[in-house]
């Protein structure tokens, strides 16, 4: 896998930090199904307010900055694994091929481009039907193959029919799983806040 950089900047007075100096650079061992990432700490006294990570085959590198407490350290070590796991799991899902297999066999719409976004929080899925676009959370891509196939179905449906009345429920109810996973994402929606 090429070297992947992330970066995330803070304020660490927002933040709270409480500054007592440790010293700790030794790996760390975490593992992730279906990866297992070797997590390398390494902190940095001139670093103030910003932490940033890179992949370099099964290593993680973590840059924080040196006064950062254990709890923060591990805080910023849980963020990026998540962040560099999901960016993972989506690489191996090809959405154009599944929204093209899903649209087929339920008799919908096919979109111009689906894609993996990260800046939607709160929903799971949204669409433009305009341009026929459609962009799922990466919070997705950990969740079963039936989770997604719904979300792209619910979207899919979006393109032929606006809104929530009877008619997209209509289309939307084809898949077979829809009520099981529509439980799934509440539950997920629930334990998140």
């Amino acid at each position: 896998m090429p070297e992947q950089w992330e970066s995330e900047q803070c304020d660490a007075e927002q933040l709270g930090f409480d500054y007592s100096p440790s010293v700790h650079n030794e790996p760390v061992e975490v593992a992730v199904a279906p990866r297992s990432f070797t997590v390398d700490v390494i902190r940095s006294p001139k670093r103030r307010k910003t932490a940033q990570a890179r992949l370099v085959g099964d290593r993680l590198e973590v840059r924080i900055p040196g006064r950062s407490t254990r709890k923060h350290e591990q805080e910023l070590v849980a963020y990026f694994v998540d962040k560099f796991t999901r960016a993972t799991d989506r690489s191996e899902f090809d959405l154009a091929k599944r929204s093209t297999e899903l649209a087929e066999r339920y008799g919908l719409s096919e979109p111009a481009s689906i894609r993996w976004v990260s800046n939607q929080k709160g929903r799971w899925g949204s669409c433009t039907p305009v341009d026929k676009t459609i962009r799922l959370s990466d919070r997705l891509a950990r969740f079963p193959t039936w989770v997604i196939d719904y979300v792209i179905v619910h979207e899919l449906a979006h393109l032929d029919v606006v809104g929530h009345g009877p008619d997209f429920w209509r289309l939307v109810n084809q898949y077979p799983k829809t009520e099981r996973a529509r439980g799934f994402l509440i539950a997920q929606s629930w334990q998140a806040d």
